[in-house]
């Protein structure tokens, strides 16, 4: 059982930079170690469908949405998840989720991720 908790979260302003951090912790699902999940950061803004928007696995991978403005990545030796976002603007608002799944390869489809934290909210003012 492999648990994931998000930190990091908060209320910034328009343009500011934040980084959210997912520590994993748990049993190994079938003998696996931290670095052989792929882990991704999800998204739900109200109102809205939870998306993808970032994902370490077999490489990096970026919604369009964030791309070039966010940085994905991994301590293996601390089993810990990050999410660099820069110039963070008013739509970037929404609760973060950091998933894990049970393969190397990265994916963008919620549904494919066995393992999610519980979500941590970010704020964008304007």
């Amino acid at each position: 059982h492999v648990q994931l908790v998000e930190s990091g979260g908060g209320l910034v302003q328009a343009g500011d930079s934040l980084r959210l951090s997912c520590a994993a912790s748990g049993r190994t699902f079938s003998g696996r170690t931290f670095s052989l999940y792929a882990m991704g950061w999800f998204r739900q803004a109200p109102g809205k469908e939870r998306e993808f928007v970032a994902g370490i696995g077999n490489g990096t991978d970026y919604a369009d949405s964030v791309k070039g403005r966010c940085t994905i990545s991994r301590d293996k030796s601390e089993s810990t998840l990050s999410l660099q976002m820069n110039s963070l603007k008013p739509d970037d608002t929404a609760v973060y989720y950091c998933a894990a799944r049970q393969w190397y390869y990265n994916s963008r489809h919620e549904d494919e991720y066995e393992y999610w934290g519980q979500g941590i909210e970010v704020t964008v003012s304007s």
